[in-house]
């Protein structure tokens, strides 16, 4: 199994398939999922002769189930970690929802300072900040993200399949095809990470205000959003990504979910790639 150990002693899977001379590009996972949710894109961008990674964050998948350092500053140094390991340069660093903070923090924080971030890519991403605030009257209540945390502690493989069956994907939605296959496969890769890990994330995702890392990011970025998103709404997240990116291209779609990467791979894929080779 490849793995790295970070300086706190934590260890870091990943995945790194491909010609190891080719161009990077870097999968950023969301809540409480692992880079196994990036399999329909490492497969796509691998036939497609780019070099594709991927690494479960700490806390999750196949990484180390530690007690502490479940926050986005940790998040961007593991990843940094990870790249600094394999040396990445000239990468494309592509982050869904939580992953899109991590994205945010590394190539502000990291990626850029060590010169080793191409592009970005934004998906459906959590930044600049989720909680309803004073500064922030159009985010999300502090009481959903609590009852996120009653849920999980109280029976977190019910709620863990309640989030799948439901409001991730759309499959709440009248008319929708829904897979039990992407059902199970999300409540999987959910369970093969620690509680504790995916508890104080919520806090991670929800009240880490990234203002200033999107205001530091200077590398073209992609933006990409579902209108239909009941997990990170659009109106007030990637309007906001596209208005602090030093350079940025929004692409909003129409009736798409939070997991639209996986339900509309296709469509999603595509437009990645025309971006990555502009």
């Amino acid at each position: 199994m490849s793995s790295i150990t970070t300086k706190d002693g934590v260890e870091i899977f990943y995945k790194d398939w491909g010609p190891k001379n080719a161009q990077p590009i870097a999968f950023h996972h969301g809540w409480p999922l692992s880079a196994d949710d990036w399999d329909a894109q490492m497969l796509f961008f691998l036939a497609h002769g780019f070099r594709v990674i991927a690494h479960d964050r700490r806390g999750h998948g196949r990484s180390a189930q530690v007690s502490d350092g479940h926050d986005m500053n940790h998040y961007a140094a593991d990843a940094a970690a990870v790249f600094e390991h394999l040396d990445l340069k000239n990468a494309i660093h592509i982050g869904h929802s939580t992953g899109g903070g991590e994205v945010a923090r590394y190539v502000a924080k990291y990626g850029q300072p060590q010169g080793r971030v191409a592009k970005a890519v934004l998906v459906s991403a959590v930044p600049p900040l989720m909680v309803k605030t004073a500064s922030n009257p159009d985010g999300t209540p502090i009481e959903v993200f609590d009852g996120f945390r009653k849920a999980l502690a109280a029976n977190r493989s019910q709620f863990f399949l309640d989030v799948a069956s439901g409001p991730f994907y759309g499959f709440n939605r009248s008319g929708a095809k829904v897979s039990q296959g992407v059902i199970q496969n999300w409540w999987r890769q959910g369970m093969m990470g620690s509680a504790k890990a995916h508890y104080e994330g919520i806090k991670a995702f929800s009240e880490t205000d990234q203002t200033e890392d999107l205001k530091a990011i200077k590398v073209p970025t992609l933006v990409l959003q579902g209108d239909d998103d009941q997990v990170v709404p659009y109106k007030d997240a990637s309007l906001l990504q596209a208005k602090l990116l030093k350079s940025a291209t929004l692409k909003v779609y129409p009736g798409f979910s939070h997991g639209m990467c996986t339900v509309n791979a296709d469509t999603i894929n595509d437009d990645l790639l025309a971006f990555i080779r502009s």
